[in-house]
């Protein structure tokens, strides 16, 4: 899906890391939300509280997530699921455009 019709944005933006992770949240009329962001190249580590389904649209990454032992490199095209309640770190090596759905 390359655009997403009859939504609300929130106009305030959700900062992270001093800048570098930045995010505008997309909610729907079912209810259900996203954010759609940029990562700057850097080390990130996030928790959640919902279970996420993070898609990256450009750029890639390394990600550890809670389930597994060793780094996987994810680029554009692709996506993970992070459980609900728990936390992921990121090794982002170049901009990266991402779509975040949540699962609540």
């Amino acid at each position: 899906m390359d655009q997403f019709d009859n939504v609300v944005v929130i106009k305030k933006a959700n900062v992270y890391f001093d800048g570098k992770v930045t995010s505008r949240t997309v909610l729907f009329a079912d209810g259900t939300r996203k954010t759609l962001g940029i990562m700057l190249p850097g080390e990130y580590e996030f928790g959640t509280a919902a279970a996420e389904i993070m898609e990256i649209l450009a750029g890639e990454m390394d990600v550890l997530l809670p389930t597994d032992n060793d780094w996987k490199q994810y680029t554009a095209g692709e996506s993970f699921e992070i459980p609900a309640d728990s936390k992921f770190k990121l090794q982002v090596k170049a901009v990266v455009d991402y779509c975040c759905s949540y699962i609540e």
